[in-house]
């Protein structure tokens, strides 16, 4: 049976930022609810409520919701109208589709004196004769009646007419009320058959699941077998029976197919969860000790010898967004066992390694899985050779540190150990021979030739050109 929770509540109330104390409009059709109540203690400013499609058979618990404009009810199990008189500003009100049979309950509609629509399109009474008239007669607040406006004229044949009407409303109300008690003795008497029916059921199959019924049979796997093909059997017989037999439309009948269909959905959820709780056995050892290298969850990997460091690194690509939750480690001295999401993965290690040293981490950008596992078997590696000129530089420099630290270090000013490029001599000065802007050229300065010692210089012999 479904209530209105204060949780259903919330959630459909989403558009109201979940406060339910200060909600004006909300819709809880289809929730499979079988009973009205909180609302009015919880919503107290609701000025429209949906409440079809669902299983109410009464409609309470709303006299306190003075605001409420709009109410729907429509394809409900209501079989009479109610408990309506505390909602002061009702102006519409929604029945369709129910099982309401007493028409003379619409009388409690008159303290609504704001109702101008009113819905009963579906309802036994709507068959009954003189039902329009009845109605237009009894509520002279109605505008419209399912849907069709009622005119002034209409209303006053109703009022002429009305006592005869009335009469003959109660005449089919009393034949339908028998008519009821009947349908409801019939759907109890149908409901305990079908409990002894199921009963019966249940204790065949305790005696189809006995040893004794099982003695005969050389397999216990075809046991199983013709055991899970007789009971599909049974249910499609059940299911067949149940959905072909005739019956009536009743609120007895409507709820019953309603608990059929919810039993049915149960044991289906019920065989999924027990399919999935069955785990599946993988052969990670075999029957002589071998370990099997196993990858069930089929990821990529990569196993690397890390010789420098004498450890093994395993690197297993697990989806990057897996929660770590999901992941077990299980490090032995010869193979490594990793469970993704129940899926195992086994690898046998080249070498031994020490289980207890060994540590796993996610990369943060990959999501992968990293082991390192050290090597059980130490190896000492040589050391490199180290040439005299470094050792002799290395013993230099560590004196110097020693030296320094012991003294204050100062500033170094001789030229003679740093020699600094003068910066004053980087371009040379010309020589100026005249003042202002204009140079003028310095005389060249001729020497005189040093004549050979065998050529004698005769004045009367002009110069060569």
């Amino acid at each position: 049976m479904v209530h209105i929770t204060e949780d259903l509540v919330r959630r459909r109330a989403e558009h109201n930022n979940c406060e339910i104390f200060s909600l004006e409009e909300i819709s809880l059709h289809q929730q499979e609810i079988e009973k009205l109540e909180h609302l009015d203690k919880w919503c107290r400013d609701l000025k429209i409520l949906y409440l079809q499609n669902n299983l109410i058979p009464k409609i309470e618990n709303v006299g306190k919701l003075k605001k409420l404009e709009y109410l729907n009810v429509a394809l409900n199990n209501i079989e009479r109208i109610e408990n309506l008189e505390g909602c002061e500003d009702l102006k519409k009100l929604d029945l369709t589709a129910n099982f309401i049979g007493e028409l003379s309950s619409i009388e409690s509609l008159k303290c609504n004196i704001h109702l101008k629509e009113l819905f009963l399109m579906g309802n036994p009474c709507t068959e009954f004769e003189g039902y329009r008239q009845f109605v237009v007669a009894t509520l002279h607040q109605l505008k419209y009646l399912d849907s069709k406006e009622i005119e002034r004229s209409e209303r006053i044949k109703a009022l002429q007419n009305y006592p005869e009407v009335k009469r003959k409303i109660r005449e089919q109300e009393r034949t339908y009320l028998l008519r009821r008690a009947r349908e409801k003795e019939e759907a109890q008497r149908r409901m305990q058959e079908r409990k002894d029916e199921k009963q019966k059921q249940m204790d065949s199959k305790l005696g189809f699941d006995s040893p004794d019924s099982l003695q005969g049979k050389p397999n216990h796997a075809e046991g199983d077998g013709e055991q899970e093909r007789y009971r599909a059997v049974e249910n499609d017989d059940e299911d067949r029976k149940f959905w072909e037999e005739p019956t009536p439309y009743t609120p007895e009948s409507r709820l019953e197919t309603h608990r059929y269909i919810e039993e049915k959905r149960r044991a289906k959820d019920n065989i999924r969860e027990s399919k999935q709780r069955e785990k599946i056995s993988w052969t990670l050892v075999t029957a002589e000790g071998k370990v099997l290298n196993v990858n069930v969850p089929k990821l990529h990997f990569s196993l690397k010898d890390d010789e420098e460091n004498n450890q093994i690194i395993l690197d297993l690509a697990v989806y990057r967004y897996l929660d770590t939750s999901l992941l077990d480690v299980d490090v032995q001295p010869t193979y490594i066992r990793v469970l993704v999401k129940g899926k195992p993965f086994q690898l046998v290690l080249p070498e031994e390694v020490k289980p207890d040293s060994s540590s796993a981490k996610r990369s943060q950008t990959t999501g992968h899985l990293v082991v390192t596992m050290p090597k059980a078997k130490e190896v000492i590696l040589a050391k490199q050779k180290v040439s005299a000129s470094i050792k002799h530089s290395d013993c230099n420099t560590q004196q110097k540190n020693t030296r320094r630290s012991g003294q204050i270090e100062k500033l170094e000013v001789d030229p003679s150990k740093y020699s600094f490029p003068d910066v004053t001599k980087i371009i040379q000065e010309k020589e100026r021979t005249g003042q202002g802007p204009i140079k003028l050229q310095p005389q060249k300065v001729t020497e005189p030739k040093k004549s050979c010692v065998d050529l004698e210089n005769n004045e009367d012999v002009p110069p060569l050109i």
